[in-house]
């Protein structure tokens, strides 16, 4: 599924659209940021509630192309422009870490 479509079906809150055409290839989930850096997959969508700038970073090290902030988290503003900058989509929603990712396994994603 492409970014765009992921974010429809969620009906997230898209902050940043970044590259909507980008595919997805599974996803992550996680707030523990070295976790995520050596555990997802290139291309994965990944589902946290940290919404501090270092998100991003982690982000482009893995070619991250979806961060989907659950549990209604707001980004902050360094971490939108970076993302903004990088291409990559920044997207919420109100469902819990574990209710977003339910959602997204149930659309056929592998974790």
């Amino acid at each position: 599924m492409t970014v765009e479509q992921i974010c429809a079906v969620l009906e997230a809150r898209v902050f940043v659209p970044g590259k909507g055409d980008k595919e997805v290839s599974s996803v992550s989930a996680g707030d523990l940021l070295s976790y995520v850096m050596g555990t997802a997959q290139e291309g994965a969508l990944w589902v946290t509630i940290q919404t501090h700038l270092n998100v991003a970073a982690v982000a482009v090290l893995k070619d991250i192309p979806l961060i989907l902030l659950a549990a209604g988290r707001q980004p902050a503003p360094d971490l939108a422009a970076r993302c903004a900058e990088e291409g990559i989509c920044l997207a919420g929603t109100d469902a819990s870490l574990y209710g977003a990712c339910a959602r997204l396994a149930s659309l056929g994603l592998p974790g």
